[in-house]
Order: C-alpha cells, then structure tokens, then sequence
C-alpha cells in the first residue's frame, strides 16, 4: 500500500537509521549539514540585537542576528556569550539565542571584538 501524500517523508528506517529530511540521505551519509556549516549568511554588517517573548511561554530570549561568522564561529561566539552570562543559550538558522535578557552587555562585548551593534 504506498501513501499517496506527497508532503509525507520518510524518517527513520530500520535498515539505516535516522533519514535527513532536506536530502533524503542516511544522516551518516548526509552532506547538507556539512554545506550548511560551511555556508555564511548574507548580512549588511549590522548586528541585531532584539528580545522576544512571544511564542516562549512568558521566557524571554536575546537573540543576536546579523553576524557575518560560520556556524562553527557562531558556536564558539555564543559559547563565549553563555559563561560569560552564566545562562544557556543555542545557536539556530545563523541566530545565537541566549535565556534572559542580555542585550546591553551582549551589544558591550560584540562591540569589544569590533562588531557594529544596532
């Protein structure tokens, strides 16, 4: 019986394991991320700064976008961010996410490492 639905994807097989939903592929044998990682975001040079508790269930969240970094700069920026803060925080789609609101001191350290901060 084959499903006919074409937005329905395969994401997990018992042959292979996990199935990257971008490419299809097994995720050992995915190159999506490995391009994605590799990949800069197109940025005007400015970096946002902005706070959002919308959609969070009343937590709030900086976010910091605009970085002109690879994935692997922006993890080590946002990991710098965190002990420095002493909060958690993620890195998603070229956006560092701290808990909290952090936006003076985060906009005080990326301006010490020569970032234009609005």
């Amino acid at each position: 019986m084959e499903n006919k639905d074409l937005g329905s994807r395969l994401v997990y097989s018992t042959a292979q394991g996990k199935i990257c939903q971008d490419c299809a592929q097994p995720v050992n044998n995915c190159i999506c991320h490995k391009v994605k990682k590799n990949t800069m975001p197109d940025t005007d040079g400015v970096v946002r700064l902005r706070y959002e508790i919308k959609g969070r269930q009343g937590k709030g969240m900086t976010l910091i976008s605009g970085l002109p970094l690879h994935e692997e700069g922006l993890l080590e920026i946002a990991k710098n961010l965190k002990q420095r803060f002493g909060t958690g925080g993620a890195v998603k789609d070229f956006i560092i996410q701290l808990q909290g609101d952090f936006r003076r001191q985060a906009a005080q350290e990326l301006s010490k490492l020569g970032y234009n901060v609005k």
